[in-house]
């Protein structure tokens, strides 16, 4: 597959079906094993890569140049001069992408590429029907993260579900596939990656939630800790519960004839 011109409008690009979105801050050990896994997975479909370097201070940004220059003619790279998170980070990418669907992964390699082409199935020739799916959900249902992040994870998740009633038991997992229109209709926002699924049923997106694997980080160290997802989460959530009990979406206006 050759690279095409990032400046061609995202419309006229037919040929790209799904866009695979990566943020990666320091991620230089990890990013190579799961660029191979992606072209693995995605092999005889019709797809790019961008991943965007969120202000590494490591040697991603020369590992992406020299995978690029290697022969990965799939892969775009976007960079932040400085980290401004997985949100803008994948936000960025949407902007950018030029696939009908974006299927997003974690830069850890956590997150398995194997489980795409099943979630792939589950939308393909969906696209324009009444009950259309706009998002398939990863659910991590062998989770490899220490007790006290997967404690942290549950609670959150409980308390989430109870106030957004968003019926996703993981909204955190890095794993989905989003219809791209769909995503860029939704509000941005620091953090939104975790709401997702919320904000999608607010827009009256019909979401299936898919079972997927999930591994040990490979190299690295992850960039949460526990008490600071925990803190902003809260804000977060309360913000979005706000958000959906002001939403006006259910009502459509109809033009008028004559």
């Amino acid at each position: 597959m050759t690279h095409q011109n990032s400046s061609t409008p995202a419309a006229v690009q037919g040929d790209i079906y799904v866009s695979v979105l990566i943020p990666a801050k320091n991620e230089a050990d990890n990013l190579p094993v799961l660029l191979e896994e992606v072209c693995s997975a995605l092999a005889g479909e019709s797809y790019e890569i961008i991943v965007v370097d969120d202000g590494s201070t490591d040697n991603t940004a020369a590992a992406l140049r020299a995978l690029k220059n290697g022969g990965f003619s799939q892969l775009r790279i976007l960079s932040h001069t400085h980290s401004l998170g997985q949100s803008t980070s994948v936000y960025h990418a949407a902007q950018a992408a030029r696939g009908h669907w974006l299927g997003t992964l974690d830069g850890d390699g956590q997150n398995d590429p194997a489980d795409l082409p099943g979630m792939l199935a589950l939308v393909r020739g969906t696209e324009g029907r009444a009950d259309a799916v706009k998002l398939v959900a990863g659910h991590r249902v062998n989770r490899r993260d220490s007790a006290s992040k997967r404690w942290a994870s549950r609670f959150a998740n409980r308390l989430r579900g109870r106030l957004l009633k968003d019926e996703t038991p993981d909204t955190g997992c890095g794993i989905k596939l989003i219809e791209r229109e769909a995503f860029l209709e939704l509000p941005y926002f620091d953090h939104m990656h975790r709401f997702i699924p919320a904000l999608i049923k607010r827009h009256h997106g019909r979401m299936i939630v898919h079972p997927v694997n999930h591994r040990p980080r490979g190299a690295g160290v992850s960039k949460y800790g526990n008490l600071d997802r925990a803190l902003v989460g809260i804000l977060d959530l309360f913000g979005v519960w706000w958000l959906i009990r002001r939403t006006r979406l259910d009502v459509v206006a109809h033009e008028v004839e004559g």
